[in-house]
């Protein structure tokens, strides 16, 4: 007795594209579903380019396993074969230098030195955009004093792109302009790297010197949808003097060192290297360990930028939203001397 076609695609309909979050019925991926006797069979039809074909051809089997344990499944999988070019999606991303902003761990500071880099290049009078990767804590709107902000969309060269934010000179762009402050992103790995995927390449970022991309913390999926589908320039690694945020220095440079990704490390910052009280300006209390991002650049090789305090102010600045290179004191001083260690460096295009 032949199974009932309504109820299979009923199940297959429970299914959905990870990409899209589109059932794979609506989709029309299921072709030609038919029964006969005890077999189940159908065409799963996908585009060329799509990911995600043995995933959803596994979930198709095991859907119909569940409920159907005795029949017998004869399922092809297909791509489409098109035979004009595919239609431009994304456009090329102009820009001089793409860097990656990463860190082993959490909690050392990374936004903060993204942001202050950034406008501290922009300073210096190179065209600079900022990309707020870490969707899961977009901390840039904050940082920025611009919650709430929306981008808008422009056209250009016959496609619709994210016109980023500007402010100090930087353009901006972070998946924290689209949620209001306190929403939690509940998301999937596809989903997170599906948005991370457009903030970075249906942006207006054309003509930029530089484009920092401020990267989630330790070794994800973001950071292998950055590495693979953008030309990554080079890579900076954030750490603090402590010896556990230290060890995370070294799988952070692994991972850019990995042959599949192979993405230069321009060079290696410790935050948090001392702390000065302002009232005592010329002492230093090294509180998580003294010269240990120093140390750890030399072992692995790795240009040591330069070190930035902790001080007072460069937190207060940046729950305010005037990032601490924009006051003049000796706050803005670090970043400044890691932007010109890092325009000195072989991989940077000037």
């Amino acid at each position: 007795m032949a199974h009932n076609i309504n109820e299979i695609t009923g199940l297959l309909s429970e299914i959905k594209h990870p990409e899209t979050g589109r059932d794979i019925v609506s989709m029309e991926i299921v072709r030609n579903l038919r029964t006969e006797g005890n077999i189940i069979a159908m065409s799963l039809v996908f585009k060329p380019n799509d990911a995600f074909v043995s995933s959803i051809k596994r979930a198709v089997e095991e859907k119909l396993q569940q409920v159907y344990p005795d029949a017998e499944l004869r399922i092809l999988d297909v791509k489409k074969q098109s035979s004009k070019p595919p239609k431009k999606e994304y456009p090329d991303i102009r820009v001089k230098n793409i860097l990656a902003i990463a860190s082993g761990k959490g909690g050392v500071g990374k936004s903060t030195v993204a942001v202050n880099l950034a406008v501290a290049l922009a300073q210096r009078g190179f065209k600079t955009g900022l990309l707020d990767a870490d969707v899961y804590g977009p901390s840039i709107p904050t940082m920025l004093g611009m919650n709430g902000v929306r981008p808008v969309m422009i056209e250009r060269d016959g496609l619709e792109l994210i016109d980023p934010v500007e402010k100090f000179g930087v353009k901006f762009l972070s998946i924290g302009f689209f949620l209001s402050p306190d929403d939690a992103v509940i998301w999937r790995g596809p989903a997170a790297t599906g948005a991370v995927r457009q903030l970075a390449l249906q942006s207006n970022w054309d003509g930029l010197d530089f484009l920092l991309i401020d990267l989630p913390p330790g070794t994800g999926d973001i950071h292998l949808t950055i590495t693979q589908d953008i030309d990554v320039t080079a890579a900076i690694i954030v750490t603090t003097p402590q010896k556990v945020a230290l060890a995370d220095v070294v799988r952070g440079a692994n991972m850019f060192r990995n042959r599949d990704i192979n993405v230069p490390i321009a060079g290696l910052i410790e935050n948090m290297a001392w702390f000065t009280p302002a009232e005592l300006p010329d002492n230093r209390y090294y509180i998580f360990g003294r010269d240990g991002g120093r140390k750890m650049a030399e072992e692995t090789g790795i240009p040591f930028l330069g070190e930035i305090p902790l001080i007072q102010s460069i937190r207060e600045n940046g729950d305010t939203g005037l990032p601490a290179v924009l006051n003049g004191s000796a706050a803005a001083d670090p970043f400044m001397t890691i932007v010109d260690n890092l325009l000195r460096q072989p991989v940077i295009k000037i």
